[in-house]
């Protein structure tokens, strides 16, 4: 199957950013008068996304009026974090060389937003550069539906049968499948300890992103 473009979620897949978001959900429970956190809750909830962040944080349910202000000071201390801590996964760079080396597209598809994805992928300077970079801004339904991936093939002149997308979540093992890319489980990525990515039922699974490479060569020789 030679391989046109391989797509990566972004948070837990390609770049660990849960060091800086367990810096401002300590900031935030600072702010509430709570003791800090450990690091390995909030590295299990980082894919969820801010609001279970929030709810995680500070055990608040979304219909009580203080959870909207709570995840927008969220947000804003993350953006005021700058990314100082997040690096991509060890073995993405290896990935991404291999990736030009065959002359393949690769890209992001994630339901983190724009306005916050842009600037870490800015700050990250990954090379070579994502030929795709696609949000829920750009699209009208998010993972798990097939939609965004869809788009991003549109977009790189890939054919979805003949792509790969790697996410650390049943939803982007879902989303792959129900666009017909063949899919890899990232094991290595913020799954939660009761959750099994074996279970996915993912094309394959990698503990590790050193481990694409020979994966990929696979795939596309076959």
């Amino acid at each position: 199957m030679p391989i046109d473009a391989v797509f990566f979620d972004l948070d837990g897949t390609l770049v660990d950013t849960a060091p800086d978001f367990h810096v401002v959900v300590n900031q935030l429970r600072a702010e509430h008068g709570l003791p800090a956190l450990d690091y390995a809750p909030v590295r299990a909830t980082v894919s969820d996304g801010a609001a279970a962040l929030v709810r995680m944080a500070l055990s608040m349910n979304d219909a009580d009026p203080a959870f909207e202000p709570a995840r927008q000071r969220l947000l804003a201390l993350y953006e005021a974090q700058g990314h100082q801590a997040s690096v991509p996964f060890a073995g993405i760079t290896d990935t991404l060389r291999w990736l030009a080396d065959h002359n393949i597209h690769w890209g992001i598809v994630t339901n983190k937003p724009v306005r916050y994805a842009e600037p870490l992928m800015q700050a990250l300077d990954l090379q070579p550069a994502h030929a795709v970079l696609l949000c829920p801004d750009h699209v009208t339904n998010r993972k798990p539906h097939p939609e965004p991936l869809f788009r991003a093939c549109e977009l790189t002149g890939a054919r979805p049968a003949h792509s790969v997308y790697v996410g650390d979540h049943l939803r982007d093992i879902e989303s792959g499948r129900n666009a017909g890319l063949k899919t890899i489980a990232a094991a290595y990525g913020y799954v939660h300890g009761d959750d099994d990515a074996a279970s996915w039922q993912a094309h394959h699974m990698v503990h590790s992103a050193e481990e694409l490479p020979s994966l990929l060569t696979q795939w596309h020789h076959s």
